[in-house]
């Protein structure tokens, strides 16, 4: 069995376009879903061994795990203004270091 659900461009770099594809396939006698990395390039066109395989059987499991992310998960936390430019008090004449 082989099924492609769906692809979602990664990007491309260097003439190489890679994109995610997940699928539904067989391996080994057994059915799973293929989440893996393909690329196109001028040498070589296909998948990579970037990737995972989820057995059919603890699929359910994935898919309840997945739909427990919400938007507001996926969302980057607000870093103050002075994030990493965070300065010492210094007396007159000396250098100021960021803190590390």
């Amino acid at each position: 069995m082989e099924k492609d659900i769906g692809k979602i461009n990664k990007g491309e770099f260097q003439g190489t376009v890679t994109e995610i594809v997940i699928g539904v396939r067989e391996y080994n006698g057994r059915v799973g879903v293929d989440i893996r990395e393909f690329v196109e390039s001028e040498k070589y066109t296909g998948p990579t061994k970037k990737g995972l395989r989820i057995p059919a059987e603890s699929f359910q499991k994935f898919k309840e795990m997945i739909n427990s992310i919400t938007d507001e998960d996926l969302k980057e936390e607000a870093q103050p203004e002075d994030a990493g430019e965070k300065e010492k008090a210094s007396e007159p004449g000396q250098e100021t270091l960021p803190d590390y």
